[in-house]
């Protein structure tokens, strides 16, 4: 044996834990998929959102079983996690994710099979408890009032300034974001933030000309 193939046993067993047994495999798996489920369950109630994407929740509890059965493998041997690494990196991920609250729920499920996985369950449960409670106390505080948009069709084509000047009776600021003008008619799309938007909509339907108003609330952001 020469002092290439010492090195190569020593370094190949120094990094080999050894053989896995049925037992422990089945308990990782187990608190993975448990943690996993209450993923699924704190992604259904703690984004709010009018479309629930099941498929995405069903994602959470799979990611997090297959990262902890991935984790598993890898920490057996070096060679099959070399062999792991290679064949992971062909693998190329072309859906967007769009919300960044997807990615958080993502990233938490991928965190939880890494940790059960190696070993630290308890670490994976406090990071779940912890991380639920961050994300309920944010999200439940009031930090800005997003703004509306209030769409107005008048048969009155110099009524802007009059829809303006009551819009801001009842809101500190009003922009006009679209402006469309017709041989008879004018559609205005103003955003604004209106504490009481009732009354804000008979102001303006009380207008003359006035054909249509309505309020649009959008998840887009929030500027201070």
């Amino acid at each position: 044996m020469n002092a290439g193939d010492i090195f190569k046993k020593s370094f190949l067993e120094g990094y080999a834990s050894g053989p896995l047994g049925t037992t422990s495999i089945l308990v990782c798996l187990l608190i993975a998929g448990a943690l996993g489920v209450y993923i699924f369950f704190a992604y259904r109630f703690l984004c709010r959102k009018a479309f629930f994407n099941k498929n995405l929740s069903i994602a959470l509890i799979a990611i997090a079983e297959i990262t902890a059965a991935v984790i598993l493998t890898v920490q057996s041997n070096v060679v099959i996690s070399l062999g792991m690494v290679g064949a992971l990196s062909i693998v190329r991920f072309r859906t967007a994710i769009k919300d960044p609250m997807d990615l958080i729920f993502l990233f938490w499920a991928i965190a939880v099979g890494i940790i059960c996985g190696a070993g630290l369950a308890l670490v994976a449960v406090l990071l779940s408890l912890v991380l639920s409670v961050l994300i309920w106390v944010f999200n439940a505080l009031p930090v800005a009032k997003a703004p509306v948009l209030l769409l107005v069709s008048s048969g009155d084509l110099q009524a802007e300034r009059a829809v303006l000047e009551t819009a801001k009776k009842y809101s500190k600021a009003a922009v006009v974001k679209s402006r469309s003008l017709t041989a008879r008619q004018l559609d205005l799309i103003i955003e604004l933030r209106a504490a009481d938007e009732a009354a804000l909509t008979a102001a303006v339907m009380a207008l003359e000309g006035t054909v249509s108003c309505s309020i649009v609330a959008h998840d887009g952001e929030v500027t201070f």
